[in-house]
């Protein structure tokens, strides 16, 4: 699918399966609005990410941005809140790498459906001019760390990247959670890195120290 339709940022990498476990989890943060969950999983993101030998030296982070009406009835992003717990973990685990927070740089301009009942041609269309960045210069000339809590088809992480470099990023780089396994998805994953791994193993066997990054794939192919 890569090869047909290439997306426009250079990777994508994620901790684990959209199932079991970390699917409950991954609820009880966005659903139950139990905010305290996103430090273990930060940490766990983290993990993944800081195995990438691949990434800039110097990167923005930016969180996927939700409606204003969404977020004052939920409450709180839980994106913002998944990576304000990642960017401290990488810090850690990563102490070469400079990292510039600006996690609310960009804005969802409209309200959209809710993508999980949505088809994948719908989802693109769903999202499809949803969001706008509010300081460009913070991201001009900088390569970006697109972080979210799912990826499912791309959708969002395709059109966040192409709001980002229509800004002036000089390429976005993707990190979630979770990774969606559904029919036509499944068959998206490449070559893992080093250090990773790749398949469909159970969250319930996944540790804050083995964790799996299932999903790494883009123009890296």
């Amino acid at each position: 699918m890569c090869e047909r339709a290439r997306p426009p940022f250079q990777l994508a990498v994620a901790y684990g399966v959209y199932e079991g476990t970390l699917r409950g989890l991954v609820h009880l943060l966005k659903y139950e609005r139990i905010p305290t969950i996103a430090g273990p999983l930060g940490t766990l993101l983290a993990g993944s990410i800081a195995r990438r030998q691949d990434l800039p030296p110097s990167l923005t982070v930016v969180a996927v941005p939700l409606h204003a009406t969404k977020q004052r009835e939920r409450g709180f992003n839980q994106t913002v809140l998944l990576a304000e717990a990642t960017v401290r973990s990488l810090r850690r685990l990563r102490p070469d790498l400079e990292l510039r927070v600006a996690f609310e740089v960009m804005g969802r301009q409209r309200a959209t459906e809710t993508q999980a009942c949505l088809k994948p041609h719908q989802r693109r269309r769903n999202v499809r001019g949803a969001f706008f960045i509010r300081q460009p210069e913070k991201i001009a000339g900088r390569a970006v760390l697109l972080l979210d809590d799912i990826y499912t088809t791309g959708a969002t992480a395709r059109e966040c990247t192409r709001t980002l470099l229509g800004a002036g990023a000089i390429s976005v780089h993707v990190a979630t959670l979770a990774r969606s396994q559904r029919e036509g998805v499944a068959f998206w994953d490449s070559v893992p890195a080093a250090g990773t791994t790749m398949g469909t193993s159970s969250p319930e066997r996944m540790s804050a120290n083995e964790s799996v990054a299932v999903s790494s794939f883009g123009n890296r192919v």
